[in-house]
């Protein structure tokens, strides 16, 4: 699925309809039932991780809740954003068709319908006001554009994506999503000190769980601690820092996990700054044959027992294994 830069960038893309009414919707979606965000206003909108927030209002006046503050700026990389982007935002910078992310919307509520049970109860505590948006590996967000198919498919038919959810607002735009689960709920999840691009991201924390006694590639996916990470800035992060995936954290140097965690930032607010930038991402190691100083690049599905497994990339020259023999000897200045 998208990483955090990449729904940063939705979440760019989708602020400047804050304060518009939805007047007209669409979509293949069959649980959400779009029809039924017409005439609802949308007040709100967060990011947090790989997920993103949308609240809706039925009366313009209510306004954004005390109780759920605007999105964050990222640590690096937010400022200077310039215009919004009228083009495709999407995890990895390609389309693919709405069949390569089959997963049904689920909708958590206990009514299952969002916007009826937002009519039905304006007050704070019981509308289910807030859309969440999880994008598939594919998904993708567009402003005032659809989508158009860029090969054909297996058929050989050019047929064009069809996004799952398309709300067109009363200032005349439109907005257009793709490859997405989506659930109502009374308010957004959102813990800013595990996510890799808030300013309030806890870098004690994300040591401390690195630190435990399991391989890091497992530890770095742990949204728990790093959300927004995805496999692209584990594999780079873990080669700019010199580390084996499956290095068990409690091996390593307290400067070492220091240096893991700083790329981890480092990269993911470069990859958001260069998508405001409309650069291409640029990775090192990922998807690589040979690593930048010329060594064989190693790829293997790696991921805990009975876990999701995820393709690796590393180099052994740049990044070999420790010997389990003991903790690394922090290094003394």
């Amino acid at each position: 699925m998208p990483e955090g830069p990449s729904v940063r960038k939705f979440h760019h893309l989708v602020s400047p309809f804050v304060g518009q009414q939805v007047v007209r919707t669409g979509g293949s979606s069959k649980k959400l039932h779009p029809d039924g965000l017409q005439a609802l206003w949308l007040q709100d909108t967060q990011v947090h991780g790989k997920k993103l927030f949308l609240r809706f209002d039925p009366d313009e006046e209510m306004g954004s809740s005390d109780n759920n503050p605007m999105p964050e700026r990222p640590c690096r990389g937010a400022q200077g954003e310039g215009a919004t982007s009228q083009k495709q935002a999407s995890g990895h910078g390609c389309g693919t068709s709405d069949g390569a992310f089959r997963s049904v919307e689920l909708v958590v509520s206990q009514g299952g319908d969002g916007p009826a049970c937002l009519r039905g109860d304006t007050s704070a505590g019981g509308a289910e006001r807030w859309l969440q948006f999880r994008f598939g590996l594919f998904g993708s967000v567009w402003v005032n554009e659809f989508s158009r198919a860029k090969k054909a498919n297996k058929r050989g038919d050019w047929k064009d994506p069809v996004p799952r959810l398309v709300l067109h607002f009363g200032g005349g735009g439109f907005l257009a999503f793709y490859n997405c689960q989506m659930s109502w709920s009374s308010s957004p999840v959102v813990t800013p000190t595990c996510d890799i691009l808030s300013e309030k991201f806890h870098r004690g924390q994300a040591l401390e769980a690195l630190g435990r006694a399991q391989p890091v590639c497992y530890t770095l996916l742990d949204q728990r601690y790093f959300s927004g990470l995805g496999n692209i800035i584990k594999n780079e992060a873990l080669y700019r820092a010199g580390i084996h995936p499956l290095a068990l954290g409690s091996l390593l140097s307290p400067s070492r996990l220091e240096a893991l965690v700083d790329h981890v930032v480092e990269f993911s607010a470069d990859w958001l700054q260069g998508k405001f930038q409309g650069k291409q991402q640029h990775t090192q190691i990922y998807q690589k044959e040979q690593c930048p100083a010329g060594h064989q690049v190693t790829k293997e599905a790696l991921g805990p027992p009975g876990g999701f497994q995820r393709l690796t990339w590393w180099c052994p020259h740049c990044q070999p294994q420790l010997a389990p023999k003991g903790p690394e000897q922090s290094q003394v200045s």
